[in-house]
């Protein structure tokens, strides 16, 4: 059988036929990178061939489609994807001290996606402040970290019991995730969430007039798709979040409502799901940007009738 001569380890590890690089990497315990798990999602797993290119199987459709996108030479082939049937020498690329200490503080070599990220299809809510600045000039330090905290408390609420959760917080927006555990249902939760979010708003607003003469709205903006949630961070302030084009989708739809006058959209990809049980407004196509091509977007505007019961879970 042929042989893998690996650098930096300076090791030799004898591949058989029906296995991949990084397969036989594993096997030997090589700690080989493979934040995607070896889906050829990433390219972490790549190597350079140093010898014996012709002995490695020609690039399959999964490599073929990475190695265009990054525009990879001839000699970088991805570990997960690639066969050998004769000697090859070659580096490992993604590895140097700090490589070494991420791969063990998110578990250690050879992990799998598990343990560093793995792909969910899910649902994401972004929800933002209209003319928060103007509103905080006139208060005090203070009364502002206290508006926010009041309002973020109160959305919390809102979201959790719809079976999501805040991801993050970015000054007076935040970003919530549906289905990350629970998938059923997750973009009907979501867009209940949205609505009952913008009722909490308009509750809170008697409020924030009788104590500061002025409130404030909200634009929410709803888009469900592919992400990879994974720990992200320094050791000592990791989180789990999203990460994914999806993300910044989401992002782009919420801050649409600016544009088009409205304070709820949804995506096409969220539309589909939930089509039956909302009331529409607008139905605009519209250019987002820092996105190719046009996007449908969908103002929701209530649940229909039957849909008022309480959908978390």
């Amino acid at each position: 059988m042929p042989y893998i001569h690996y650098l930096p380890d300076e090791k030799d590890v004898e591949a058989n036929a029906v296995e991949t690089i990084l397969q036989a990497s594993l096997r030997s315990g090589i700690p080989h990178t493979h934040v995607c798990g070896g889906h050829a999602r990433c390219s972490t797993c790549r190597v350079l061939i140093l010898e014996g290119p012709d002995y490695c199987a020609p690039r399959n459709a999964k490599e073929r489609a990475m190695a265009e996108r990054l525009r990879f030479s001839p000699m970088i082939r991805l570990a997960c994807q690639t066969q050998i049937t004769g000697d090859v020498k070659l580096r490992r690329l993604v590895l140097d001290a700090d490589d070494v200490e991420v791969t063990s503080q998110l578990g250690g070599a050879g992990t799998t996606s598990g343990a560093v990220g793995q792909e969910r299809l899910v649902t994401i809510l972004f929800a933002d402040i209209r003319g928060f600045t103007p509103f905080a000039e006139a208060l005090l330090p203070y009364d502002v970290v206290h508006v926010l905290n009041r309002y973020f408390y109160l959305m919390g609420q809102v979201i959790n019991r719809h079976g999501g959760y805040i991801d993050n917080y970015m000054g007076d927006g935040l970003m919530a995730l549906f289905g990350v555990e629970n998938p059923d249902g997750a973009a009907l939760r979501a867009v209940t969430a949205g609505l009952e979010m913008l009722a909490a708003v308009e509750k809170l607003k008697p409020y924030l007039a009788s104590l500061y003469k002025k409130d404030f709205e909200i634009g929410i903006g709803v888009h469900s798709g592919e992400v990879v949630v994974g720990a992200v961070g320094a050791a000592d302030g990791k989180r789990v979040t999203a990460i994914g084009d999806a993300v910044n989708l989401a992002s782009h739809i919420e801050s649409a409502n600016k544009t088009i006058g409205t304070r709820f959209l949804i995506s096409d990809d969220t539309y589909v799901q939930v089509s039956e049980h909302i009331q529409v407004g607008q139905r605009v196509h519209i250019a987002l940007p820092g996105k190719s091509g046009g996007y449908t977007l969908y103002e929701v505007t209530e649940l229909l009738k039957q849909d008022t019961s309480d959908h978390g879970g």
